[in-house]
This record gives C-alpha cells, structure tokens and sequence, in this order.
C-alpha cells in the first residue's frame, strides 16, 4: 500500500472512531465503525481523485473533458468538494 493510501485510510480509522466514540453498545459501535470507516474512505479516494482532475489549469471550463469527467466522477460516487 503506498503512503497516500495509508494517510487516507488513517484518516477515515479517525473519522470512524469520532463516530462511535458514544456509542456504549458494542456490537453497533462496531457496525457504526465499520460503516464510517468504509464510507469515509471511499469518500476520501474519490475526492482525491477529484483533486487530481481538478489540478488540470483547463478543467475549470465546462467544454474541457476532463470537467466533463469530474462532473461524472461526482454524480456517480455523490461528493462534492
């Protein structure tokens, strides 16, 4: 796993905790956790590779495709930077 995976998956192991840090059942403290953290860590990849597309200096025009692209990229997962 490369670095950027490993940052990003340290990030949605944090989110996931925050979530069911109040949660004192602990069957669904471990089903809230493994939810948020599947969620949050699509999420941070999908928008990672939004940041990616975007960094394009002419993916800020609706007839460039990779705006186009972006614009799919966003539909289909439903995030929005």
């Amino acid at each position: 796993m490369n670095e950027r995976i490993k940052q990003l998956a340290e990030q949605a192991k944090q989110s996931a905790l925050d979530a069911m840090i109040k949660i004192t059942d602990k069957e669904q403290a471990l089903k809230v956790y493994s939810e948020s953290y599947d969620t949050k860590f699509a999420e941070l990849i999908v928008k990672e590779c939004l940041d990616i597309v975007n960094r394009h200096e002419y993916s800020y025009h609706e007839a460039d495709p990779l705006w186009e692209t972006a614009q799919l990229i966003k539909n289909r997962f439903g995030v929005d930077l």
